[in-house]
């Protein structure tokens, strides 16, 4: 059918360029027109060769536009030589695998043939192999039973592996430890034979001590108590951050100093040196160095003592802190003086609350008297002047003096100002 339409659309086209040629050359012939200088005649010839040209272009040109068949005729022509050329090896190559397929096909047909007298033997093979497969069936069927029992059991065992990795790694950690307490533990062990040594010493001067106490609670009936329980025979700060040895040092110089107190106080007699407990001072001393802070340290005596008798002292630990800086407001309050209240009542009131103050703030007080800081006489006798000659409301304020820690004492100043 396309074939046809060419052909129609052809025609078609040569008939109308045809006959617009023709009128075109009756009218050029007619009105004796000419091109590029020809004459007449000529210019009707030139006008009939392009309408011819123009026809045989065109018709190709339209036929080229329209259809695939004339594109490949006129410029594929090659391409299709190339492609037919190639399809004849095609062709010559699938005729050799024909007559080899046809040479296979009657080798099968052979293998077939002797197929057959096999699948008759096969066949008898084939039932006993199946009555095998029922019975690996059952015992498959028995396997996958076990197999499931062996699953769980698997997953029991996986669960207990964990656990005992888990408790494998504890154990490991917990080794460590033991070999590092063991390792603490040996170190302890030969700290505690030296204190065991240390102690046999010490029961020995306990002994004898015990003695002399003897002897002193008979003299306690006859003699004076020179020192009271709890009384402050030395008191300072022991730096932190220091080593056992260091620490020591520093408490056995104030023991020193305490022993030198009580002879320049009841005169140099070698009973007043202060006695101190060793285990006692060993414990004080592991808790200054594993504190590594200041520390307030008290030696106090540890009951009443009459002259003569060994000092017997106890060991008091505080931490040390900074209560009050220089010149720091530490309580202020109005009083009227008046007959009721005298300056000696006002001032005694105020001195009172500050010391409850700088107790609750944590600075030390004396276990006997409860104060915690001195005023020097000339101070005292003039904040009493002061309120001598205040009639009516006065306002008493207190600053620290200087800055003032948990070991104290508290030094202040008292300014009197009338209200």
């Amino acid at each position: 059918m396309e074939g046809i339409y060419l052909i129609i659309v052809m025609i078609i086209t040569g008939g109308a360029i045809a006959f617009i040629g023709d009128k075109l050359g009756t009218k050029i012939g007619k009105k004796r027109l000419s091109i590029f200088g020809l004459r007449p005649r000529h210019t009707s010839m030139v006008v009939t060769v392009a309408t011819g040209c123009l026809i045989t272009g065109l018709s190709i040109g339209f036929m080229t536009l329209i259809s695939q068949n004339v594109r490949t005729a006129l410029f594929g022509m090659d391409e299709l030589r190339a492609t037919m050329d190639a399809t004849l090896a095609e062709l010559d190559d699938a005729t050799e695998n024909l007559f080899k397929a046809q040479t296979e096909f009657e080798r099968a047909n052979e293998n077939l043939r002797m197929s057959k007298e096999e699948i008759v033997a096969l066949k008898s093979e084939q039932e006993e192999l199946r009555n095998e497969s029922d019975r690996l069936k059952e015992g498959n069927e028995r396997l996958e039973s076990t197999n499931a029992e062996l699953a769980a059991l698997n997953e029991n065992l996986s669960g207990t592996n964990a656990n005992l990795e888990a408790d494998n790694k504890k154990l490991g950690e917990f080794n460590v430890t033991l070999t590092s307490d063991n390792a603490r533990l040996s170190s302890d062990n030969d700290k505690l034979s030296s204190d065991n040594d240390r102690l046999s010493a010490d029961n020995s001067e306990l002994e004898e001590r015990n003695s002399r106490l003897r002897e002193g609670l008979i003299a306690i009936r006859e003699g004076d108590i020179t020192l009271r329980a709890g009384e402050i025979l030395a008191s300072g700060i022991i730096k932190g951050g220091r080593n056992a040895e260091e620490i020591s040092s520093d408490i056995n110089a104030l023991a020193e100093q305490a022993t030198r107190s009580l002879i320049e106080r009841f005169g140099g007699d070698e009973d007043n040196s202060v006695w101190i407990y060793q285990p006692e001072l060993q414990h004080v001393i592991g808790e200054i160095e594993s504190s590594g802070r200041d520390m307030v340290l008290r030696i106090t005596a540890a009951g009443n003592l009459v002259r003569g008798e060994p000092v017997r002292s106890r060991l008091e630990l505080y931490p040390n802190e900074l209560i009050f800086k220089k010149n720091e407001r530490i309580f202020s309050k109005t009083y009227e003086i008046s007959e009721d209240v005298q300056p000696e009542t006002a001032l005694k009131d105020f001195l009172t609350e500050i010391n409850r103050i700088a107790a609750e703030k944590g600075i030390l007080t004396d276990p006997l008297t409860g104060s915690v800081g001195r005023m020097e006489g000339t101070q005292l006798y003039e904040v009493l002047d002061s309120l001598m000659d205040v009639k009516g409301k006065v306002q008493l304020t207190a600053t620290a003096r200087d800055e003032t820690d948990s070991h104290g004492p508290l030094r202040l100043n008292i300014k009197v100002e009338k209200k």
